[in-house]
């Protein structure tokens, strides 16, 4: 049986139905699922999350999902995908590998207190065309892993790699003998309607990929983490070794054709460094164009303030054709180039852009550059995160404690190590909380804990109560009482 069959019969023999009623056949089949599986204990579940895992790892099947997910939504190139589908799930089993999520996880002696990890039951995990595979796979298997169901709203131009993946999955649960209700996605064609059904009857959302939807997951009446926007920007300073932040940059910005919510949209150089800075792209394949061909490019890129389609996770040369740039699309460009001053609306090159083309800002100094990189989080792309390419690491913390990011990125290729690497100790995720500044309930890079609840038992201690002076002491000191 295929996973539309699964979908079908769930919701009543394939019969016609209303998108809620259909909604709520799944869910309820996936809940009846998930309270049997919760109390399975931790082998069961660690099995869950390793047959998920294994179900998109493998090279064959692997490599049919990559291919699928850019034939289907014509967006990155293959490749990428692979590799991003295999070291994204190598990672998070990483991040996972001997975490208890079930039963007594902490006992305080001091504090009296025990907590114990509960499932938060049925997920609504909402995911992008940019990754119709990984995103959906990395929920899953956290999901699993914490005892929970889990129901996929896939995006429409990715629906067929996410139920190929499903499919995979489910061929794995029938080895370890685990109910194929544990997960579960909409059936097609997927809309907002549906979508918001299965986020109203869901325990927790957890959406990934346009901001429409992620307000709608707020909207829902269901607990929810999204992510912010993407506008990513790295700083290189004076004191960078400027090969290996341009190849670096130029790794981070052309991967999968940049439809990482993490590749650099704008790289901000002092002013010191810039033209020696601009000469090490340019080696790396980058194309500096000039205010004509920006011109034409800005033309094709967007179509009444939006980004256009056609120009969206292409490569270079595709782009370059499709703004008529013909003389560039023969050079083999690796990624294009456009000098900015500006911010905002006015100047969509200072937003996110989904495609390998790189804005270049010039700072005078150092401080110049966060307010730069400010006034671009300003229009676009707070609490995301920075990069920092420089000498002198204790710059990071600076940063760090002044601009409105949740993540400082620090000599590193942006896009790869933003979501977790195994030479940084960020967690492996394709989902990064952006904190309030990007109107998020979360900084961190969503892993495991989001998909998990703790109860506290609170055992009696000896009680301490302090003494008022020892807590206000200094306050009556310097100001009286």
């Amino acid at each position: 049986m295929n996973v539309r069959e699964t979908v079908a019969n769930a919701a009543g023999a394939g019969k016609p139905e209303a998108p809620a009623p259909q909604v709520a056949a799944l869910v309820a089949r996936a809940r009846a699922a998930q309270q049997a599986f919760e109390f399975a204990g931790q082998a069961t579940l660690d099995t869950a999350a390793a047959a998920a895992a294994w179900a998109i790892m493998e090279p064959g099947r692997n490599r049919e999902l990559a291919e699928r997910a850019v034939r289907d939504t014509g967006l990155g190139n293959a490749e990428d995908k692979f590799r991003k589908n295999y070291r994204k799930t190598l990672g998070l089993l990483r991040d996972l590998h001997g975490k208890k999520t079930c039963g007594v996880i902490a006992r305080d002696e001091a504090t009296g207190i025990v907590e114990i990890a509960r499932a938060v039951g049925v997920v609504a995990a909402i995911t992008p065309s940019t990754n119709p595979a990984a995103t959906p796979a990395n929920k899953i298997i956290n999901a699993l892993k914490c005892g929970n169901a889990v129901i996929v709203a896939p995006s429409p131009k990715g629906y067929g790699a996410c139920e190929a993946l499903i499919g995979f999955i489910h061929t794995q649960f029938a080895k370890a003998g685990l109910d194929p209700a544990l997960v579960q996605m909409l059936p097609a064609p997927v809309d907002k309607t549906a979508t918001a059904a299965l986020m109203r009857e869901a325990d927790l959302v957890v959406a990934t990929g346009s901001q429409a939807n992620v307000r709608m997951a707020y909207a829902s009446g269901t607990p929810a983490f999204g992510v912010g926007a993407g506008n990513v920007a790295s700083i290189v300073t004076r004191t960078a070794n400027l090969r290996d932040a341009a190849h670096k940059i130029a790794a981070s910005k052309t991967f999968d054709y940049a439809t990482s919510c993490s590749s650099e949209n704008s790289v901000v150089i002092d002013e010191a460094v810039y033209d020696a800075m601009l000469r090490e792209l340019a080696t790396c394949g980058g194309v500096l164009l000039d205010a004509q061909q920006k011109a034409q490019l800005q033309a094709a890129m967007w179509t009444d303030g939006k980004l256009s389609s056609r120009c969206t996770a292409k490569s270079a040369a595709q782009i370059a054709r499709a703004a008529g740039l013909d003389e560039v699309a023969t050079r083999e460009s690796a990624f294009l180039m456009v000098e900015e001053s500006g911010f905002g609306a006015n100047h969509p090159f200072s937003g996110e852009k989904l495609a390998p083309v790189l804005t270049v800002y010039r700072a005078r100094d150092f401080d110049d550059a966060a307010d730069i990189v400010r006034s671009l989080y300003a229009y676009m792309g707070a609490g995301h995160s920075v990069g920092l390419h420089t000498g002198e690491p204790n710059q990071a913390v600076t940063l760090g404690s002044r601009l409105p990011v949740a993540r400082v990125i620090v000599n590193q290729a942006h896009c790869f190590a933003t979501g977790g690497n195994f030479d940084n100790g960020l967690p492996f995720s394709l989902s990064m909380g952006c904190g309030t500044w990007g109107r998020n309930n979360f900084s961190d890079n969503l892993g495991f804990r989001q998909y998990l609840n703790i109860t506290r038992v609170a055992y009696p201690i000896a009680e301490h109560v302090p003494e008022l002076d020892t807590l206000l002491g200094d306050y009556f000191r310097r100001f009286g009482q």
